[in-house]
């Protein structure tokens, strides 16, 4: 094995690789030493199940560790099932709300099965860090809140700005970075990786090891994508993502909404598109772009069969008709129901309150047909849409 990866490294093809992705990398001196070695490195990615999707920014560091992996260095997916119970206070401007034992559990089993997507769950390692976090007593703790000196938490800039502005910060918020830290510590990984947001955290982590006499892990930190807002960081909570799990349909649809403007970086950091290729693609056609963009991510997380119906529903849908039936989305129920609490069931309304705002408004379609009725109920199989682009076939058992 080693002999192999050392091969591998002889021109310093994946350090260079990294390098033209990374954002930072802490050390670069020290990142081609431990390339050099020839030896397998433990590589950690950790993720706080607090949402139990993947999308499309998770993807930018994960397509990099498959990378890493098929050079035969071991990859390490940490979920956070502990740390989850604090919630990452990094970007926010206030306390995320907790999350129960079981909840993080739930939402990490999702995460491992999406993240077999990318890569090879036969050689990746999935650890929860429970497994050495719930095992700390209280003079663990102290021990571990020891290391780091309260000045050095506050440099955080979250942190920073949440005090100058009189907003309140939890103490369990400032034991968040030691505890994110203390996975290198337990795992004793030689390189993190995780996007600049998490910079911070990721040298915690560097610090403490050298507390704990082991040798400082190297940190590597990747751009954050933009989400379909062209604003804010891709995030579910923003609904501005893109998930890697969701169906062929839903992802083409959303890829044909990327902003221009952050067209390039998407087929940069999320595919293996050849760079004068897509920059030709840009420079000649913005639409056709979009258009190859989409296809190109539907094969790579459903292959390309997907692609031709996903592509034929998003025409259907710019074009002002209503997608065929084997192309469109299916909520089947039992007997009759009404428009309103079909129109929240099927997703097309975040309340029963904005399904009566969108009927009153004249947004709101059966088989065609604008609904006016507020109290409107459907007993047969039809059509419910909203707007030019959103439709759902309702279907009927009795």
């Amino acid at each position: 094995m080693a002999m192999d990866i050392a091969g591998a490294f002889e021109d310093n093809a994946l350090f260079e690789t990294v390098r033209r992705v990374a954002v930072d990398i802490f050390s670069e001196e020290g990142l081609k030493k431990r390339f050099a070695a020839g030896k397998p490195l433990k590589i950690k990615l950790g993720a706080d199940p607090s949402r139990p999707d993947l999308h499309l920014g998770h993807s930018v560091p994960l397509r990099m560790l498959r990378k890493m992996q098929d050079a035969g260095h071991e990859i390490i997916f940490v979920i956070g099932d502990f740390t989850g119970m604090v919630g990452d206070p990094s970007g926010r401007s206030k306390a995320r709300p907790p999350m129960t034992y079981e909840e993080t559990r739930a939402n990490g089993q999702s995460y491992f099965e999406q993240v077999s997507k990318i890569l090879d769950p036969a050689k990746t390692q999935i650890t929860y860090n429970s497994e050495w976090l719930g095992k700390m007593d209280f003079a663990d703790v102290l021990k571990l809140a020891g290391k780091y000196t309260l000045a050095r938490i506050m440099e955080r800039d979250d942190f920073k700005n949440r005090f100058s502005a009189s907003q309140p910060i939890g103490l369990h918020e400032l034991f968040y970075p030691l505890m994110q830290g203390y996975d290198s510590v337990a795992l004793e990984a030689d390189i993190e990786v995780g996007g600049t947001d998490q910079t911070f955290n990721l040298l915690v982590g560097r610090e403490l090891q050298k507390d704990y006499g082991q040798e400082p892990q190297e940190v590597i930190t990747f751009p954050l994508l933009p989400g379909l807002d062209g604003v804010e960081k891709m995030s579910k909570s923003l609904d501005n993502y893109i998930g890697i799990d969701e169906p062929p349909e839903a992802m083409f649809e959303k890829c044909m909404k990327v902003p221009d403007s952050a067209l390039r970086d998407y087929f940069r950091l999320t595919t293996d598109m050849p760079e004068e290729v897509y920059n030709g693609l840009l420079a000649q056609d913005i639409r056709e772009a979009h258009f190859a963009y989409a296809r190109e991510i539907v094969t790579m997380y459903h292959g390309e069969g997907a692609i031709e119906r996903a592509e034929q529903r998003y025409r259907d849908i710019a074009s002002g008709q209503a997608p065929d039936n084997e192309n469109m989305e299916t909520l089947t129920i039992s007997g009759r129901a009404s428009v309103v609490e079909l129109l929240r069931r099927a997703g097309l309304a975040a309340s029963n309150s904005d399904a009566r705002r969108l009927i009153a408004g004249g947004g709101i379609k059966i088989n065609g047909e604008t609904v006016a009725d507020l109290d409107a109920k459907i007993d047969s199989d039809a059509v419910l849409s909203r707007g030019k682009n959103k439709f759902v076939k309702i279907k009927i058992i009795n």
